[in-house]
């Protein structure tokens, strides 16, 4: 192989209805064309790269209410990483709410990974990251 790059991350959801405003809205992601498969879904951009969602109800989803910033993940980078937690804080979402909450932060402004992180679920319970890493 020559070059490889990332193009696009996939993400099964249940509810279309619910994923696409969560991404399209939380994340500012644009929805971009996508062929007419035999499944539903929708395609997003994200910079250079994309995010798609996929309808497929009787997929592995996670059960577990709590975020786990160890478990399976993909991570969105930003360069205004405490925009970002305002951005979610203006949006409902918290440092302060308990875990099982749809609406909590995990907020991690340094640490090992030697720059700020945050984790948070989408409707589905897929953990969602974004971080500010150089």
């Amino acid at each position: 192989m020559s070059m490889l790059a990332l193009h696009h991350v996939s993400i099964i959801t249940a509810d279309l209805g619910k994923s696409l405003p969560f991404y399209r809205d939380v994340f500012g992601l644009t929805e971009i064309p996508r062929p007419n498969f035999p499944v539903g879904g929708a395609w997003l951009a994200c910079g250079s790269l994309q995010v798609h969602l996929v309808v497929h109800p009787e997929g592995t989803f996670r059960k577990n209410p709590h975020i786990d910033r160890n478990d399976w993940h993909f991570a969105f980078r930003t360069d205004d990483f405490e925009g970002a937690v305002a951005r979610l804080i203006a949006l409902g979402f918290s440092e302060d709410l308990p875990q099982g909450d749809p609406k909590c932060l995990l907020v991690f402004r340094s640490g090992m990974a030697g720059f700020p992180q945050l984790y948070l679920h989408d409707p589905d319970l897929n953990v969602v990251e974004i971080n500010g890493a150089p």
